[in-house]
């Protein structure tokens, strides 16, 4: 994961950045978000963000980018997207625990509620599949770690 604060950090490091950014100032609420989107090249740029918002008060992101075959298929797209995203939030979760950070994680899809837009169909299929695995989640318009973040990054 990288970090334009903390530079190239592994799982457990960020965990312990995010440990810090929390307890570094405990008079706010804090919300965590893992939100993953894709653009289309010649390859595939996928950019996974783990959001850390200070609630009134900013925050910090952290995210990874991967490089995978063109997936031309929206389904498919959000899909992967999804599974990225709850691939590492249960990563996250495991080491919260671990750390204790009493912070749930949130799930953020780039998926839209404009009955006329590619990925309305999808949003019952995968929102489902979110709140089964355990977690919250967030569609466009409040899905900021991946339609504004991850987004600005995959472009």
């Amino acid at each position: 994961m990288y970090s334009k604060t903390f530079g190239n950090v592994s799982v457990n490091e960020m965990v312990n950045c995010i440990k810090g950014f929390i307890l570094s100032d405990k008079n706010y609420k804090y919300k965590i978000t893992v939100g993953t989107d894709s653009q289309n090249r010649s390859l595939t740029k996928v950019v996974v963000v783990v959001a850390i918002h200070r609630i009134g008060r900013g925050g910090i992101f952290f995210y990874e980018i991967r490089y995978v075959p063109k997936i031309t298929n929206v389904r498919q797209k959000i899909y992967y997207e999804t599974a990225l995203s709850l691939e590492l939030a249960s990563k996250l979760s495991k080491s919260f625990e671990k750390a204790n950070i009493k912070e749930d994680i949130e799930i953020h899809v780039d998926i839209g509620t404009n009955k006329n837009g590619k990925t309305f169909e999808l949003i019952s299929e995968i929102t489902g599949w979110i709140t089964g695995t355990g977690y919250k989640y967030q569609i466009k318009p409040y899905s900021y770690a991946a339609s504004c973040i991850a987004d600005r990054i995959s472009k």
